[in-house]
């Protein structure tokens, strides 16, 4: 069965968005996105909100001929995998290999994971804390970039208790910090 991982860049106070949505401040350097995609390799489906898929479809489309290596390998990354973006009112995507979900179903999500010959990830806090919520996530990795930004969009969702194991840390140039835990079952 292959594993839904929950990914995501926050500020060490544990936000992905300031006050006024802003998130250029978890923008990765190159070591850094090497690593995000180091583990985005080895996801085969994508399971988006609509505004983290709002943000990821560029690279879609994304004019590469000067961008450096790093850029590159991500968007081929991007473009190799299925999507699943769930929305209300997206009615078209806007990027190949994707698929338009109205409703977050649990028990879907079960069946996807079972089939699934590579890990899921899921992206977007909202989205995410539907997930955590119904014990479908089975690793959470945290990109903790340095800096307090006081408040905004939460990284990870209110009221939720698990248990994690922590498989891997990692320290970067930048200060950043890679955590990647395992979730414990009760």
């Amino acid at each position: 069965m292959a594993k839904l991982i929950y990914s995501m860049l926050a500020s060490l106070d544990g936000y992905v968005a300031d006050v006024n949505g802003n998130f250029d401040f978890a923008a990765p350097d190159e070591e850094v996105h090497a690593a995000v995609n180091d583990l985005a390799r080895h996801v085969g489906t994508f399971l988006l909100g609509r505004r983290m898929y709002d943000v990821l479809v560029a690279w879609e489309t994304m004019d590469l001929a000067s961008e450096p290596d790093v850029i590159r390998d991500f968007a081929a990354i991007w473009r190799a995998a299925d999507k699943v973006v769930y929305s209300r009112s997206l009615e078209k995507a806007a990027s190949t290999r994707t698929r338009i979900e109205h409703e977050f179903d649990p028990t879907a999500v079960r069946r996807m994971k079972a089939a699934a010959s590579r890990d899921l990830s899921i992206g977007g806090p909202d989205l995410a804390s539907h997930a955590f919520t119904a014990g479908l996530i089975d690793e959470c990795q945290l990109f903790v970039m340095p800096v307090l930004v006081g408040g905004g969009k939460r990284a990870l969702p209110d009221h939720v208790w698990m248990d994690l194991d922590l498989l891997d840390e990692r320290r970067f140039g930048n200060g950043a910090v890679h955590l990647r835990y395992r979730t414990i079952s009760p």
